[in-house]
């Protein structure tokens, strides 16, 4: 089975394929095969809406089963900031640079005791036929207060479970623990039952 990824990130696509893979469902971008999708607009207010908006909009445009994540980084000290505007923390889109150097510099005068942050990660499946899966997944962390490592993307550099950042993990190691492997691990658990439908 094919799922369309709704974004055009090959990083989030990478670490789908890896996990659904031995389902037996394969992960492709849309110009992977062949096609572009419009890039859906992030009206919602949380990240289960977010989701669901990408994932229809791919769905109704390619006609092929739509996956969509959207996650973000929630941090306890701010109140859950920066919450769905992640990736526009900084005003701009996905400028990891920027957000990351708001972030700390916002939590400069937070002791390290209260740093806890976790990062979430809505999935959602939508279906040529109209049904839909809906999943969140969670990984609770501290924000560190520098950057480590030099792996993964977006706030992966600052986000530490215990001793390590999330950049600092090989792509295996991050994927057992992380809000989007969470996420992906619950989908693998229902995904059969809609598999054979």
């Amino acid at each position: 089975m094919k799922f369309i990824l709704a974004t055009h990130n090959m990083k989030k696509c990478a670490e789908m394929q890896r996990i659904l893979a031995p389902l037996g469902v394969e992960v492709f971008t849309a110009e992977m095969l062949g096609f572009e999708l419009t890039d859906a607009e992030e009206t919602g207010e949380t990240f289960e809406e977010n989701a669901y908006i990408k994932a229809k909009s791919g769905c109704y445009e390619s006609s092929y089963p739509c996956i969509a994540d959207d996650s973000g980084l929630c941090v306890d000290a701010l109140g859950g900031e920066p919450g769905v505007y992640s990736a526009r923390y900084s005003g701009g889109h996905g400028d990891d640079e920027a957000n990351i150097t708001k972030l700390l510099e916002k939590l400069k005068d937070v002791p390290n005791e209260k740093r806890t942050a976790h990062f979430t990660s809505a999935i959602c499946v939508c279906f040529p036929d109209g049904r839909e899966i809906r999943l969140e997944g969670r990984c609770e962390g501290k924000i560190g207060f520098e950057k480590k490592g030099n792996g993964g993307f977006g706030y992966d550099p600052i986000f530490m479970v215990g001793e390590k950042s999330f950049a600092e993990l090989t792509a295996e190691e991050k994927d057992k623990i992380s809000h989007r492997g969470n996420a992906l691990r619950k989908l693998v658990e229902v995904l059969p039952e809609y598999l054979r439908a």
